[in-house]
């Protein structure tokens, strides 16, 4: 009986000897395992924003150049605002005979950084023109080019590709390499060489006409804008002004003391439409308002008497100046047929006409009136006039 107990009782201890050290491991395990899941782990790299895909793109063949047109996105594909504009790619590949794109054909040929962007801004749109080289031209004479963009607000991370574009370029006149201003009194005269080639080097086909552009820039910036028209700050950009059927143009449309731009492009038919050349170069120039108004007409002159008590006063008047530019006019007087005489006007006078009260009887004087524009340029005097003041009766 002693024996069994004393069995028993070593067993016992040998079992909670055993179950001891493992109650103790596991509580040591949650112990850790609760301090690891309280313990900070590694930090999370932001993530890098992405804008979200353009989807307006558009192209046009201006010239010798593809001219892409889409609104730069804002935001990121999150909803929230880009603090930068982003930089863009703008990629081009080729098209099957099927006429859908080729994926695989698509590279980069451009990428602008964000901080440039606003040079290529145009009222709410982004405007990016790809030159097409003659070789290009020769290789896809009468084919088509397929473009995408896409932005990208970080190095890590650009957006998804925008819609894809198919564009048809043909061969256009080569571009106007001399262009001629002259400046006369009433118009700019333009002049220039007809082409006689495509830019691929091929025969030209019958002109359908040459369009003109003028633009007006910052006179500061013209002598820059000769060497790189780039360089010029634009008060307006370049516009159609009118179209000639010859090489030969005269914009009687400018204003003395502006500086302008012109270039010319030529059209030729093509596919039931027309398509221009490039741009010509460019022919910048400042007219100076050299010239004077055309002299007064219709001088009168008139001896009043204002009161029967008061002396006699000479009234003058003529008929006023057509141009737009006339500041005014001046009035001079002579005692004496064939000078000049004096000015009686220091200050211009407004409206054609003037009242001489400084005459005295017994004397004939002799008027003469000029007018003078804004850039202080003076007429001629008009045929002077004469008038008499009688001496007053006794």
């Amino acid at each position: 009986m002693d024996k069994r107990i004393s069995r028993n009782s070593e067993a016992l201890w040998i079992r909670r000897r055993r179950i001891v050290p493992c109650a103790f491991g596991i509580s040591v395990f949650i112990f850790l395992l609760a301090i690891g899941c309280g313990a900070p782990g590694e930090p999370t790299p932001p993530v890098p924003p992405t804008p979200v895909r353009i989807t307006d793109l558009a192209t046009q063949q201006t010239g010798d150049a593809v001219q892409l047109t889409f609104t730069l996105p804002a935001k990121t594909v999150s909803g929230e605002r880009l603090a930068q504009p982003p930089a863009i790619e703008v990629l081009r590949g080729a098209v099957k005979p099927d006429g859908l794109p080729d994926a695989k054909s698509f590279r980069t040929i451009e990428t602008i950084p964000g901080a440039l962007v606003g040079e290529y801004r145009a009222a709410d749109k982004i405007q990016i023109f790809d030159r097409i080289s003659p070789e290009d031209l020769r290789a896809y004479p009468g084919g088509s080019l397929a473009y995408r963009v896409r932005t990208r607000a970080s190095r890590k991370r650009a957006s998804a590709d925008s819609n894809t574009v198919i564009v048809r370029i043909r061969p256009v006149p080569e571009r106007i390499t001399s262009l001629q201003a002259t400046v006369t009194e009433s118009a700019i005269e333009l002049s220039w060489s007809a082409p006689g080639h495509t830019s691929t080097a091929d025969p030209l086909p019958a002109i359908s006409e040459y369009r003109i552009y003028r633009g007006e820039i910052d006179p500061a910036s013209a002598e820059a804008a000769v060497k790189d028209l780039s360089q010029a700050k634009w008060k307006s950009p370049l516009a159609l002004l009118a179209s000639s059927p010859n090489t030969s143009y005269r914009d009687t449309t400018f204003d003395f003391g502006k500086t302008y731009v012109y270039t010319v492009r030529t059209v030729i038919p093509a596919d039931g439409g027309t398509i221009e050349s490039a741009d010509s170069v460019p022919a910048i120039v400042t007219p100076p308002d050299i010239y004077a108004p055309a002299v007064p007409q219709g001088l009168v002159a008139a001896v009043v008497t204002p009161d029967p008590n008061a002396p006699s006063e000479v009234d003058l008047s003529w008929s006023i100046n057509t141009e737009t530019d006339v500041a005014g006019y001046h009035v001079y007087q002579s005692e004496q047929e064939g000078t000049p005489g004096r000015l009686l006007t220091p200050d211009l006078l407004l409206s054609p006409a003037y009242r001489d009260t400084s005459v005295q009887p017994g004397h004939r004087y002799w008027y003469a009136v000029t007018a003078v524009d804004h850039s202080g340029n003076e007429s001629a005097p008009c045929a002077p006039v004469a008038a008499e003041v009688a001496q007053p009766s006794p």
